[in-house]
């Protein structure tokens, strides 16, 4: 149920305008003087959410402009990235921002190295997958090359007792 004020027929026209011209929300909200959720919500109500609108909430965002990097930085380097924050958490001075921010990378830096053995582990089985899926389609071709052709089976005579 919407709460704040209602939305004037004029906002409406600007807000599909907006929206189907690409427009983030977070941008939309900016330049309608609105909430964030008020242009989201907004935006569902009217059908406009699957219209291109591109979501830039940081608890909703699928697209990120963060680089990824070409290859996945290795178990020590995580590690390495760990021991760096720790050290810098030892000096003394901190903010409470530079705090939240070693907080968060060390963070990062376990989830990261959990999530990489993971993905090791699973490249090991589909590579393993691949092995075997290799090694039956050479078993199945051979099979197929050395299997003798059939052949009538000889007739069973009736035994007589």
């Amino acid at each position: 149920m919407p709460k704040g004020k209602p939305w004037t027929n004029e906002e409406e026209v600007i807000l599909k305008q907006l929206a189907t011209s690409g427009e983030d929300y977070k941008s939309i909200a900016n330049k309608m003087g609105k909430t964030y959720d008020a242009i989201f919500h907004k935006c569902q109500r009217l059908g406009l959410v699957e219209d291109g609108l591109k979501r830039s909430s940081p608890s909703s965002c699928t697209q990120s402009s963060v680089q990824l990097p070409p290859e996945l930085p290795s178990s020590e380097e995580a590690l390495k990235m760990l021991a760096g924050a720790l050290q810098a958490a030892i000096q003394p001075g901190l903010d409470k921002v530079d705090v939240l921010r070693l907080q968060v990378v060390s963070t990062l830096a376990r989830a990261y190295d959990h999530l990489l053995a993971n993905y090791i582990r699973y490249r090991q089985i589909e590579t393993k997958l691949l092995e075997l899926e290799f090694k039956y389609e050479q078993l199945a071709e051979r099979t197929k090359n050395n299997a003798p052709t059939p052949t009538n089976p000889p007739l069973s005579q009736p035994t007589t007792q």
